[in-house]
């Protein structure tokens, strides 16, 4: 009997410790008492940690018993998964961390320390307006809920996405069209490849996103947050990886992984094999810009456009990006509240979301950005030259309709791991080779993604 009391004592002790839905937090909200919170993030430049002091400032003038404490785990957001992950048995964590979604698949796997949103969201005095809510752009929002059971885990801080970069010189001298499909894409390689046979006329850099772009693009299954979660061994995209290996045996693509190091490299190249298209991340706008040239000008303009679709109707762009969670293990109710607000207060500034996008060639979080007149100007700036960061993220905030992010599981990273690998392996094979083991590849990267989880 003094065994069954003792474990539920520890069963309403551990209760208590995990703050979870509408009982926990008062109807007041936040009281106004002292709290420290701890800030765990991967911000290293300078000018962006002054805009995220500056609003930490701004931010103390209405709650100034709240005390943030920043810090930084050398700019890697493994680095910030690890540390934390070893921390939180003890309850050791800090109150918000910088994090992608399969992160807080793995802390609740452990622990299941990580704060639901939805009740502070929907809170009557410290929750989001409806105006708050729709601010956000959809598919950045929408990710914080991927975990297919419908609740909240965290909110987007800012963001990227892939675009295509093109020689906006070569593209006007040669009279080429961008192009906005990939069936548009295959024609312009072929014409490139007859303009320059010693180019490679497209550099991807990651096999990992253009897997998972193009089963998104054609509505083919890839993965699902319930079991069976591995979906992508199927003929749609079979099909699609076949193509890609023409592509590739006509010399007319490589990536990251097959060209041995980011494809930039072979897009600012001034030798003969060269690239004249290179699909990568809009914040990495300035890596494919060329050096310039001795009197100061560059040896061509940088063109940015929106990523090929299979139907720019229904256009699809991968979303990536830090987001942020709370941490409720073992923390008072009243920490959360305040980290909470933290959160609330950095996501929805429009000033705030503003500065640091021009700061750091990230996407804000909000549209409402788009309306600040110091966001204008900024925009006002775009170029293939000097300015070619804000280009890019002028093209991003273009298409936030079309934005997507997978479902998230205990797993879900594998499955990234092994597409990524599965696009390599199968774009280096003759079309003999992949003609006879495509099926065994596809059949192999579902068994790794099962061993692994």
């Amino acid at each position: 009997m003094k065994k069954i009391i003792s474990l539920v004592l520890a069963l309403l002790m551990l209760l208590t410790c995990i703050p979870a839905l509408a009982e926990t937090f008062p109807a007041e909200g936040y009281d106004g008492s002292e709290v420290t919170i701890k800030f765990r993030h991967v911000i290293t430049k300078d000018d962006q940690l002054a805009l995220v002091n500056d609003a930490i400032a701004e931010f103390n003038k209405i709650y100034p018993n709240i005390h943030v404490e920043l810090e930084n785990v050398g700019g890697s957001y493994n680095g910030i998964l690890d540390t934390s992950k070893t921390e939180l048995p003890a309850g050791n964590e800090p109150n918000i961390v910088f994090c992608y979604m399969d992160h807080i698949a793995d802390y609740n796997n452990q622990a299941g320390a990580v704060q639901v949103l939805d009740e502070l969201i929907d809170h009557p005095v410290v929750g989001l307006t409806e105006e708050q809510k729709a601010d956000f752009i959809p598919g950045y929002y929408k990710e914080g809920a991927s975990f297919g059971d419908g609740k909240m885990y965290a909110l987007p801080f800012y963001k990227s996405t892939e675009v295509l970069y093109y020689n906006k010189t070569f593209f006007d001298e040669n009279n080429l069209t961008v192009p906005a499909t990939w069936d548009e894409m295959e024609a312009v390689c072929a014409k490139i490849k007859e303009i320059n046979p010693n180019s490679i006329p497209l550099g991807y850099d990651s096999e990992g996103n253009w897997f998972i772009t193009m089963t998104e693009q054609l509505g083919s299954p890839y993965t699902s947050a319930t079991e069976p979660h591995y979906l992508f061994d199927n003929d749609v995209n079979k099909d699609f990886i076949k193509k890609f290996n023409d592509w590739y045996n006509k010399g007319y693509v490589t990536t990251a992984g097959l060209y041995g190091g980011y494809t930039s490299g072979l897009f600012t190249s001034s030798e003969e094999m060269r690239s004249y298209m290179s699909i990568g991340s809009s914040a990495g706008a300035t890596h494919q810009r060329p050096q310039k040239n001795e009197d100061g000008s560059y040896p061509f303009e940088v063109g940015i456009a929106p990523m090929p679709q299979v139907d720019p109707a229904n256009a699809k762009a991968i979303s990536q990006g830090p987001s942020v969670c709370i941490f409720a293990y073992k923390k008072p109710v009243q920490e959360i509240l305040a980290s909470w607000l933290l959160v609330k207060y950095l996501t929805t500034d429009v000033t705030f979301q503003a500065r640091f996008s021009i700061a750091s060639g990230y996407m804000p979080a909000i549209k409402s950005v788009l309306d600040n007149a110091e966001y204008q100007e900024y925009l006002a700036k775009a170029d293939g030259g000097d300015n070619v960061a804000v280009q890019s993220v002028k093209v991003g905030m273009s298409i936030t309709d079309a934005y997507f992010t997978s479902p998230v599981f205990n797993g879900s990273s594998a499955a990234r791991n092994q597409v990524t690998a599965l696009l390599k392996k199968c774009l280096g094979m003759s079309p003999d080779e992949l003609a006879s083991g495509i099926d065994a590849a596809f059949q192999d990267a579902i068994d790794e993604c099962e061993y692994a989880n």
